[in-house]
């Protein structure tokens, strides 16, 4: 079985201002991208990044070949808690994924 991360060109995540977190998956062809958006289902992602299946936002960019996640951080950037300041490390989750 293989990993979403070998089957598309580039998975990033960042802020989306202080409160949200998204992930980007650059499919790299526009096969890839409609394989992903059949058979990548947001229940999926929303169990691997533990949130709620209402609070992720997905969004298919087709003209760029992009499928964008965005989520609610659980705590804000910059909070004495943040592991994350750039939410950069929720990537390497899908990136690992089986798919």
């Amino acid at each position: 079985m293989s990993t979403l991360g070998k089957k598309v060109s580039r998975i990033r995540s960042k802020n989306a201002g202080p409160f949200w977190i998204t992930i980007d998956i650059f499919c790299g062809s526009i096969d890839v991208y409609k394989d992903i958006c059949l058979n990548l289902h947001n229940q999926k992602v929303a169990d691997l990044l533990k949130v709620k299946g209402q609070d992720l936002k997905r969004f298919e960019i087709e003209k760029l070949n992009v499928i964008k996640f965005s989520f609610p951080r659980k705590i804000p950037q910059g909070h004495v808690l943040d592991r994350d300041m750039h939410g950069a490390q929720m990537a390497v989750l899908l990136s690992e994924m089986d798919f």
